[in-house]
């Protein structure tokens, strides 16, 4: 590690991030690593002498935007000798395509070998480097090192893999099966960041329900418990979970302890039971639905959020419209909507990918008009009343605007006349849009 550290002394370098809070912690982590080995992180690209590209793999239109990027990085690259690295998702599924006798980067790094990426960008200033490959346990490494973008909410990483294999999911395929990080190293973790000031963690994973510490076999509940135990720490947060894993010991974690969120991230992507049968979901519109009833009989106020994919090979207009009838019976306070589009490696890849491309648009618009509805209604409902918010940003065009979430993850736009950046604030609401709230700070905490 010492020749590496020397090696990397004052090279300037960027991380680009496309994707989800994981590919964000990722980002983070290599971050800190790069920096502890003498590297200087930039904020913009033009500065940097390497730039390390982070991807996602779960939609095509996220390899579409990173070819569209490495494009442009070509003429800096060929003229001016600037590396460049991919890593993540594409960079274990695509390694053909991207370091080929055409590749335009010098360096591929996947998941598992993020702890190395000092001694990866150290050769590739000599020589081309591919670094892919899964193992099958936990490799710790870079969490406490990590550059954390928030001033007040950091990223925890649980467990990395995915034993479902829903049948449009690439994630098993870039990310490998399920493997979970030691309970006490996330415990260490949390501590560590409570000490530093940071009021909230968010739990990472691709299926947070089924974590379960390798070491003692405690399972996901109790390290919740065990995380609203820790001095300092304020809010938990969680994702993603499945709901045929969401458990009954798991709502009552939930409803236990005052701080975890009444917010949850449950990806329902259909409504009908057709079509969650050939997305291999393992549950029933009315599984999903139960457990909907059973938060909101334990915690009245929880916010839900979901993920909805249109379009789905076979998907027929009554199935879309079962999708369209549950957002207006749950009416969750925010969703991700997207176009099916074949993912390499995944069981839906051999389907027809028969609903016309003109139809995925016109029922994403559907579901994301009729959300729009449901959201500025649920928004308004906030008018009048006083939250409380964590701030986590601030306004480039008017030093007194700050930007946060309340505990329900809804963004909050509000005026304060003091610097309240990484401060919990109560905020009156005052007016509501489809897509956050804005008020005026009325107590700092």
């Amino acid at each position: 590690m010492a020749s590496s550290a020397l090696a990397l002394s004052g090279l300037r370098i960027f991380i680009r991030t496309f994707g989800c809070q994981m590919n964000e912690n990722d980002s983070e982590r290599m971050a800190g690593l790069l920096a502890a080995a003498g590297a200087a992180p930039v904020k913009e690209e033009t500065a940097a002498e390497v730039v390390v590209v982070n991807t996602c793999a779960v939609r095509a239109k996220s390899e579409e935007k990173l070819h569209s990027y490495l494009g442009r990085l070509q003429s800096r690259r060929r003229d001016r000798g600037l590396i460049v690295g991919v890593a993540g998702c594409v960079a274990e599924l695509r390694k053909e395509r991207l370091f080929g006798p055409r590749g335009t980067v010098d360096f591929i790094v996947g998941p598992d070998e993020y702890p190395r990426i000092v001694d990866i960008v150290a050769a590739s200033r000599s020589r081309r480097v591919l670094a892919v490959g899964r193992t099958r346990s936990w490799r710790e490494g870079g969490q406490s090192l990590a550059l954390r973008g928030n001033p007040a909410s950091a990223f925890v990483t649980i467990m990395e893999g995915c034993d479902n294999f829903c049948a449009y999911c690439v994630v098993p395929f870039a990310r490998g099966r399920e493997k979970y990080r030691p309970l006490r190293s996330i415990l260490e973790e949390i501590e560590g960041l409570a000490g530093r000031g940071f009021k909230e963690v968010q739990f990472l994973g691709q299926n947070v329900n089924t974590y379960r510490d390798p070491e003692s076999g405690e399972d996901f509940p109790s390290l919740l418990l065990r995380a609203g135990a820790i001095e300092g720490l304020v809010w938990i947060r969680f994702l993603t979970s499945h709901p045929k894993n969401f458990t009954p010991a798991l709502v009552a974690a939930m409803a236990s302890s005052p701080k975890i969120c009444r917010q949850l991230h449950l990806p329902l992507q259909a409504g009908s039971d057709g079509v969650l049968s050939r997305m291999k979901r393992g549950y029933r519109r009315e599984d999903y639905f139960r457990l909907v009833a059973d938060l909101r009989d334990r915690m009245p106020e929880i916010a839900l959020s979901t993920d909805i994919i249109v379009g789905f090979p076979g998907e027929t207009e009554a199935e879309f419209r079962e999708t369209l009838a549950a957002l207006e019976d749950i009416r969750f306070t925010d969703i991700f909507s997207f176009r099916y589009s074949p993912r390499p490696l995944t069981a839906a890849a051999r389907l027809a990918d028969d609903v016309p491309a003109e139809v995925k648009r016109r029922r994403l618009l559907d579901v994301q008009a009729l959300q729009k509805d449901i959201q500025s209604g649920l928004n308004a409902g906030f008018i009048g009343r006083t939250i409380r918010v964590l701030c986590t940003g601030k306004s480039k065009k008017d030093e007194k605007v700050y930007a946060g979430r309340d505990e329900g993850y809804r963004v909050v736009n509000f005026r304060s006349a003091s610097d309240v950046l990484g401060r919990f604030v109560d905020v009156a609401v005052s007016s509501a849009g489809p897509h956050s709230l804005r008020g005026d700070a009325i107590q700092v905490l």
